[in-house]
């Protein structure tokens, strides 16, 4: 007697396009091109759930270097700084000081002029 996959295969595709919602024409309702569209789409997540780690390093880099500028110093200069100084802030924490805490961070800034 043969095996029929009937409702193993119709739970099988509905799944995998639930999953490829909102993606664009056929790419949501064809089983195949579906398929194909969700594996590359998980390799592009796997993928960006590290690049957001950098891409976010960057950012706050680059903000605590226009700070620091605007308190006389580089961006390099004020870790080396920080790291004489035995500050221990992260750069994230860094960042969100210059952005919304400009006189905290002129007061960091200071102490790391004045450990070099």
């Amino acid at each position: 007697m043969r095996v029929k996959t009937g409702i193993v295969r119709r739970r099988r595709h509905k799944k995998l396009l639930k999953q490829a919602r909102g993606f664009f024409s056929g790419r949501r309702k064809h089983f195949r091109k579906a398929k194909e569209q969700l594996e590359r789409s998980l390799v592009y997540a796997y993928r960006d759930r590290r690049n957001k780690k950098r891409d976010f390093r960057k950012l706050w880099i680059t903000r605590i270097n226009a700070a620091c500028r605007l308190n006389g110093m580089s961006y390099s200069k004020f870790i080396h700084g920080l790291n004489k100084a035995g500050i221990e802030l992260d750069r994230k924490i860094l960042a969100d000081m210059a952005m919304h805490d400009a006189a905290a961070f002129t007061k960091v800034v200071e102490a790391a002029k004045a450990a070099i």
